[in-house]
């Protein structure tokens, strides 16, 4: 299995919860859905350029059996300076297998005016 998650560049705001993220797990082969029951689905947060993972969230999966999951923000994740980040998907199958996937999120944050 070869996986892909295509999406836009995400806009938040500092302090936000909101938007959710919810995205889908494909198949770069077949071009279907990856059966994610059982799996963990973790996205890796960090500003563009640096080497520090500023959090790590795990993924809710909606629907695993399509490759649906969505990513909750909680409070404080995005407490972070302005600026450009990018985040790393992690799948760890039920069978224990690891792949990540290849083309990270990519994410501005602006500063919130209240």
């Amino acid at each position: 299995m070869a996986a892909n998650s295509s999406f836009p560049l995400v806009r938040l705001v500092r302090n936000d919860t909101a938007p959710q993220l919810r995205f889908t797990i494909t198949d770069t082969v077949t071009g279907g859905p990856v059966n994610l029951t059982g799996a963990t689905v973790t996205l890796h947060f960090r500003a563009v350029n640096t080497t520090t993972v500023l959090l790590s969230r795990q993924a809710v999966l909606l629907d695993p059996t399509n490759g649906v999951v969505i990513l909750i923000w909680l409070p404080g994740d995005l407490d972070q300076p302005e600026g450009e980040y990018e985040g790393e998907v992690e799948i760890v199958l039920n069978t224990g297998e690891r792949e990540t996937i290849f083309v990270p999120l990519q994410f501005v944050l602006r500063e919130e005016f209240a």
